[in-house]
């Protein structure tokens, strides 16, 4: 299910999946197929590992990349979910084929950016 809210989006963004919803700033982002299709593989990514270890992970995560990399955006870009959910957002049949665990491939650093 879909939500607008501009106040539940983090400024800078677009978007947001908090299982089992999806909240958009806007109105119009309701029609972007690839943003929502980023959304609901965060969606499948948080069901996988039943919700809330997702956003213990997810966090711990952050916080690693953000001591390795010294930016915000550095270390959001390299979270192993975020890395699946970008190169992939574009392909609008992944999830119907996407293997379980699959962001697990996405953990090294091998992925959008590794230059600090």
């Amino acid at each position: 299910m879909i939500f607008i809210s501009k106040f539940l989006v983090p400024n800078g963004y677009t978007g947001i999946a908090l299982f089992p919803f999806v909240f958009i700033k806007s109105k119009h982002f309701a029609k972007n197929r690839v943003l929502l299709n980023h959304e609901r593989i965060h969606l499948r990514q948080q069901l996988e590992l039943l919700v809330i270890p997702f956003y213990i992970f997810y966090v711990l995560e952050f916080a690693i990349r953000l001591f390795y990399y010294k930016s915000r955006k550095m270390a959001y870009k390299n979270i192993s979910f975020e890395r699946e959910a970008y190169q992939k957002e574009c392909c609008l049949e992944y999830l119907d084929k996407r293997p379980i665990w699959a962001f697990l491939k996405y953990i090294r650093n091998n992925g959008i950016s590794t230059s600090k």
